[in-house]
């Protein structure tokens, strides 16, 4: 389908646009008070033009004219249209200039901060996170706005919303060896989940992902760690996470590398492990690895 009809019909929108907006700035505009429609209407021709920026896939027109539109209802104190065209613009460039996107999307969070929608804010934090993550790969923002996000849930009561964003938190904190930080969180959450007869199966996995960070400390505090959590829930004694734990902790303290290796092929053979699983564990296996070594030096 040719879509450079789309452009072209776009392009004359906009023109028509800015010449309504030229008009409305005019002393007649003016004097005659029809300065507010003419905007009106130029915000309506920006957003007709968006669209058809989008029909044609030019992804970096479009989040131009949504923005053209979201300036010009920021001029006309209509926030709330601010912010949906804002968004809007961000979800076009995020097809083409994810930096671009960001700035649009916090342009829109300002907007709803402002006017108190901290969990729509929240939910647009989340998307900046997940461009950090995937498109611009800068970890450390990432994180900053996933904390953001449930700094804001966690004002607004949505407890389990906020947990998922600290869940992430964790997931990346542990990976750059932040292990304090991880620790807490899962400890947190986990301690969240255990109360809760909806997630009371979860807080295995949580308490589980945090005795692997203090594991990657130090073998002692992770000892200490499997023996609080068993106190605090008694079911996480019979789960084949702390089973595991227990005989990691046991081929550690044997710095047998052999007994540690087959403990975790027998867990993957019924969970399989995923990514951080596998960082994790291979990073406590290379502890135990330079014991053995500095042990026979």
């Amino acid at each position: 389908m040719d879509n450079s009809g789309k452009e072209k019909e776009a392009m004359a929108l906009m023109a028509e646009a800015d010449k309504k907006l030229n008009s409305s700035k005019s002393f007649f505009g003016a004097l005659f008070g029809s300065g507010s429609s003419k905007q009106e209407e130029a915000c309506d021709m920006y957003v007709r033009a968006a669209n058809m920026y989008k029909m044609a896939k030019n992804w970096c027109a479009a989040g131009n004219a949504f923005s053209q539109a979201a300036r010009l209802h920021l001029q006309m104190q209509s926030k709330h249209d601010a912010a949906t065209n804002f968004i809007d613009a961000g979800n076009a460039f995020k097809k083409a200039d994810p930096q671009e996107a960001i700035n649009c999307l916090n342009r829109a969070i300002e907007i709803y901060t402002d006017m108190g929608r901290f969990t729509i804010a929240a939910k647009h934090h989340i998307t900046i996170a997940e461009i950090y993550e995937t498109e611009l790969v800068d970890i450390d923002k990432a994180i900053a706005h996933y904390e953001q996000a449930a700094d804001y849930y966690k004002g607004e009561e949505s407890t389990s919303s906020a947990n998922k964003c600290l869940l992430k938190v964790a997931t990346y904190a542990a990976q750059l060896e932040q292990y304090p930080k991880a620790i807490e969180i899962y400890e947190q959450v986990g301690t969240h989940a255990m109360d809760s007869t909806l997630l009371k199966y979860s807080a295995k996995d949580h308490f589980f992902k945090a005795a692997l960070c203090h594991f990657c400390v130090d073998m002692l505090n992770a000892k200490l760690a499997v023996q609080k959590y068993e106190e605090m829930f008694p079911a996480f004694s019979d789960s084949r996470e702390c089973k595991l734990l227990k005989k990691l902790l046991d081929a550690s303290e044997e710095q047998n590398v052999d007994a540690y290796t087959d403990s975790v092929k027998e867990y993957d053979t019924i969970s399989r492990l995923d990514q951080w699983l596998t960082t994790m564990l291979l990073r406590i296996k290379k502890t135990i690895q330079d014991e053995e070594g500095d042990d026979l030096r």
